[in-house]
């Protein structure tokens, strides 16, 4: 497991908002830059999987006749 698969969500948004001010600032030298975009695909597709599994995850809580909670099922369109 490479180390930014061991990142959470929150921590691999803040990591890539970083990457990307370090870029938009401008002053870093061409292969640092290089190095910074890769690391931010990285960051980009680690974070997209994890919003992917946490959208399979959701499930819609279906009410009975009661007004009480009778199950849950898969949301449509996952």
């Amino acid at each position: 497991m490479s180390e930014i698969d061991a990142l959470s969500f929150e921590d691999a948004m803040k990591q890539l908002e970083e990457v990307v001010r370090k870029l938009e600032q401008g002053d870093v030298p061409l292969e640092e830059s290089i190095k910074l975009y890769e690391r931010g695909a990285k960051l980009k597709a680690h974070c997209e999987r994890k919003l992917k599994e946490a959208e399979e995850k959701v499930a819609r809580i279906t009410l009975g006749p009661d007004g009480k909670p009778a199950g849950i099922e898969p949301v449509e369109g996952l």
